[in-house]
């Protein structure tokens, strides 16, 4: 998503618990059945000697500890699942899903992540990453999704973010689709949430354990290598021009990023997105990070070509999406922000 249409979805949205089932009551209760039948045969004969008693009992604690620690290794899930999803509506999903539409480029980037991509038969038009992921029927846009082919599709669960409007998840769920919508408009840790949910949805469990460890890994290693430094002050670019400066407030999503990649975001202390142009000249920042198709148009234009970042060539273009949308990919965001912040650090 570039330009307007990242200021489209990021306003629309809002920039929009993890419930890993587990098994191993019918190990509990095979043990125990067994337990009781030996009991009965005991009582029965009166021929088992006590050692023997000992021996049998301590034979069938281990089998049922083996059991139990395997259910656990295993990380399967046991269905039918209940999941809460970020509205805090339960959601039931009867079987492994086989068939799933993704209306929200983040939980299609997440799908590819857990590894259970070849599930995916539908996704919209905004998602594009990875690049093999077009191969798929696209159902339309965010906002306006084709609701008859995502049915025609006959996906076991629709998986969307804020921009999935009630009626449309109602359409779905009066012909029997599960819809679970996940998003976290807080911060990067409520990512891992996401991620665990899916997981546990998709009966991957253990990747999405994998999947959150190696971002909180990445995240502190950042904190670490930047710890005790200055931090240059740095200003986000969500969009500029004729219709006002945006970018993200310190009580945004992406503010939380710039805040993890030690980042002084001169926008801190904004809520939301609009920022006054008097307050980016005021601040003059040591740092401009932006989307790299824009960079450009936004060093050629007054009165931004006057700040010092723009003179000194300290304005850099990334792909926002790393920012943007929710997932994995936020912990490679971290570092990104940080490796501008801090060049020294990173080499």
């Amino acid at each position: 998503m570039k330009g307007k249409s990242i200021l489209a979805m990021l306003l629309a949205a809002g920039l929009a618990a993890s419930m890993l089932a587990g098994c191993g009551s019918s190990a509990e209760d095979a043990a125990e059945g067994s337990a009781v039948e030996e009991i009965s045969a005991a009582d029965e004969t009166e021929e088992l000697s006590a050692e023997d008693e000992t021996e049998e009992a301590s034979d069938a604690d281990e089998t049922e500890i083996e059991d139990a620690e395997s259910a656990v290794t295993a990380g399967e899930t046991v269905y039918p699942i209940t999941v809460t999803d970020s509205y805090g509506e339960e959601v039931t999903i009867e079987s492994e899903p086989e068939r799933v539409v993704s209306v929200a480029p983040n939980l299609t980037e997440t799908m590819y992540f857990l590894g259970v991509e070849d599930k995916l038969v539908g996704r919209s038009d905004y998602c594009d990453y990875p690049e093999d992921v077009v191969d798929i029927d696209s159902v339309g846009s965010l906002y306006d999704p084709d609701i008859e082919a995502i049915i025609a599709l006959e996906p076991d669960v629709v998986i969307v973010s804020t921009h999935f409007d009630d009626e449309n998840s109602q359409k779905l769920e009066d012909v029997g689709i599960p819809v679970i919508t996940l998003y976290d408009e807080e911060d990067v840790t409520g990512v891992y949430g996401m991620i665990e949910t899916l997981g546990s949805v998709m009966n991957a469990n253990d990747m999405a354990a994998q999947l959150v460890e190696q971002m909180q890994d990445t995240i502190d290693e950042v904190a670490l290598t930047i710890a005790g430094r200055d931090e240059p002050t740095v200003y986000y670019v969500v969009d500029f021009g004729e219709y006002g400066d945006f970018t993200a407030g310190g009580d945004t999503f992406i503010g939380g990023i710039l805040d993890l990649s030690g980042a002084d975001n001169i926008a801190k202390d904004v809520s939301g997105w609009s920022i006054d142009t008097e307050t980016i000249i005021e601040a003059d920042p040591d740092i401009i990070i932006m989307s790299e198709d824009r960079v450009d148009e936004f060093m050629s234009t007054a009165p931004y070509d006057e700040l010092t970042a723009v003179q000194e060539g300290n304005v850099y273009g990334i792909d926002t999406d790393i920012l943007d949308r929710q997932g994995y990919r936020n912990a490679e965001g971290v570092q990104t922000i940080a490796e501008i912040c801090y060049p020294d650090l990173f080499e």
